[in-house]
C-alpha cells in the first residue's frame, strides 16, 4: 500500500504539475521531494542524485556540440549547404523540395538539432520555395518534418543522453546506428515530395553548369567536413565523443571566422548566450530527471512495468507496438531530454527481456521522440517552423498528415528490422 501511494505521489504529482504548466525541472524536483518526504528518505539524497546525474565525462560533449552547431549556424554554413543541395537536385521538377530534404541531411550532420535546422535552414528555404510557386503550407510542413533527421543523423546530443540513461551504451555505436534510419527518413520524404511536385506541378529549378557545381561544392566542403572530423575521430578511436566535440568547436570557429568570414567577433556573445540558454534548460532537466529516476528505481517501477506489460501479452510484436504508442504519446506532451532520462531506465529492462539490442532500442526511442518534435501540443520544431513560415499551426498540421504517415512507416521498419540500426555499427566498430 505504501509503495502504491508513493508511486501515485511521484507520477501523479508530476503529471498534475505538468498540466498546471509548471516548468518540467521544477515539476520533477517537487514530485520527487514530496515522495521522498512521504517515504522518510533524506532530501540530501535527492541533491546527491542530481549532482551525480550531471557529473559525467560523456555529458561534457553536449555543450561543445551545441556550441559547434551555433557557431556554424551563425557563420554562413546554412546558405552553403542549401546551395550545395541545390547543385545536386535543384534542377528537377520540385527541385527546391528535394533541396529541403537534402540540406537537412547535411545540416543534421553538423548541428544534431531539429530546432536549429528549422530556424536556420527554414528562414532560407521557406521564402525561397514560396517565391518560386510552392504553397506556404507545403514548404513549412516539409521543413519541419525533414528537420527530424537531425536528431538521428550523427552527431546527436540526444544519443549521448540515451547512452548515459542506459548506463554506458557506446556513444560511437549509437551515432552510427542512427545514420541509416535518418537517411531513409530523408529519402522517404524526398520520394513523397516527388509525388506532390508532379501532382501540383511545382516548378523546375535552374540547372547549374559544371563550373558552378564545382564552385558550390568547393565552398560547401569545409562545412560538410565537420561531420567527417567528428565521426572519423570517434569511429577510428582517435578521440572520444567529448574530445571530438571540442575539436569540432575549434574547427567551426576557424571556418566561420577565417574561411567564410561571416562570423564576426561581435557575434560571439550572442552565440554563447544561445548556448548557455540551451544548456541551462538541458542540464536542469538532466539533474532533476536523475533524482526522479532514483526514486522510480527505489520503488521498483521498472520491474513493475515489465511485469505489467508481460502480463498483457508476451508477443514481441504487440509489446513493441505498445511501447511505440507510449513513446509517441509522451513525445506529444513532453520535451525529449526528460523523456529519455525518465523512461529509458523503465523500458530498457522490458525490451532486453524481449531480446532487443540496447543500441536498436536507443534508435527506436530517439526516432519516436523526433516525431514528437513536429506534433502538437509540445512540438518545438513545429512551433518554430510555423513562426518562421508565418502560418498557423492548424494549416501546417493538415498538410503534414501524409508526412506523419511516412514517418510512422519508417519508424515501424526501424522497430521490426533491427539490422537497419545495428548493421553499420557492427560492421565498423564490431
Amino acid at each position: 500500500m505504501t509503495t502504491s501511494i508513493a508511486i501515485a505521489l511521484l507520477v501523479g504529482g508530476f503529471i498534475l504539475l505538468i498540466i498546471l504548466k509548471v516548468p518540467i525541472p521544477i515539476a520533477l524536483i517537487a514530485s520527487t521531494a514530496v515522495t521522498m518526504i512521504y517515504l522518510d528518505l533524506p532530501l540530501m539524497t535527492m541533491v546527491q542524485q542530481m549532482a551525480k546525474s550531471i557529473n559525467s565525462f560523456s555529458l561534457m560533449a553536449v555543450p561543445f556540440f551545441i556550441l559547434a552547431g551555433e557557431i556554424m549556424g551563425s557563420g554562413g554554413i546554412s546558405d552553403r549547404l542549401v546551395d550545395f543541395a541545390n547543385a545536386i537536385v535543384g534542377r528537377f521538377r520540385g527541385g527546391l523540395a528535394y533541396v529541403n530534404c537534402l540540406a537537412s541531411m547535411f545540416f543534421g550532420g553538423i548541428s544534431g538539432s531539429a530546432v536549429a535546422d528549422v530556424s536556420s535552414l527554414g528562414s532560407i528555404e521557406i521564402p525561397m520555395m514560396m517565391k518560386t510557386g510552392y504553397d506556404r503550407e507545403f514548404a513549412t510542413a516539409l521543413t519541419v518534418t525533414t528537420s527530424c533527421q537531425g536528431i538521428l543523423i550523427p552527431p546527436s546530443h540526444n544519443m549521448i543522453f540515451f547512452a548515459l540513461a542506459a548506463g554506458g551504451v557506446s556513444v560511437g555505436k549509437l551515432f552510427l546506428a542512427g545514420a541509416i534510419p535518418g537517411v531513409v527518413l530523408g529519402l522517404s520524404l524526398m520520394g513523397y515530395s516527388v509525388f506532390v511536385s508532379i501532382k501540383r506541378r511545382y516548378p523546375k529549378g535552374e540547372a547549374m553548369s559544371l563550373r558552378q557545381v564545382l564552385h558550390v561544392s568547393k565552398d560547401a566542403f569545409f562545412a560538410v567536413f565537420t561531420t567527417v572530423i567528428i565521426m572519423g575521430g570517434v569511429i577510428g578511436g582517435l578521440f572520444t565523443a567529448t574530445e571530438s566535440a571540442a575539436i569540432a568547436c575549434i574547427y567551426a570557429l576557424i571556418i566561420s571566422m577565417f574561411v567564410y568570414k561571416e562570423l564576426k567577433l561581435k557575434d560571439i556573445p550572442k552565440v554563447l548566450g544561445n548556448v548557455i540558454n540551451t544548456l541551462c534548460l538541458s542540464f536542469s532537466l538532466i539533474a532533476a530527471a536523475g533524482a526522479f529516476g532514483y526514486v522510480l528505481a527505489y520503488l521498483k517501477v521498472p520491474a513493475l512495468l515489465t511485469n505489467f506489460l508481460l502480463s498483457i501479452t508476451t508477443n514481441k510484436i504487440i509489446l513493441l507496438l505498445l511501447i511505440n504508442i507510449m513513446l509517441l504519446m509522451l513525445g506529444c506532451i513532453m520535451d525529449m531530454a526528460p523523456i529519455i532520462f525518465i523512461v529509458t531506465p523503465i523500458l530498457l529492462p522490458v525490451v532486453i527481456s524481449l531480446g532487443m539490442n540496447p543500441i536498436h532500442f536507443g534508435v527506436m526511442m530517439i526516432f519516436n521522440l523526433a516525431c514528437g518534435l513536429c506534433t502538437p501540443p509540445v512540438g518545438s520544431a513545429l512551433f518554430v517552423g510555423c513562426a518562421v513560415g508565418k502560418i498557423s499551426i492548424e494549416r501546417v498540421v493538415k498538410e503534414m498528415l501524409p508526412m506523419y504517415a511516412i514517418m510512422i512507416a519508417v519508424l515501424l521498419i526501424v522497430t521490426f528490422v533491427p539490422a537497419m540500426s545495428t548493421w553499420l555499427p557492427n560492421l565498423i566498430m564490431g
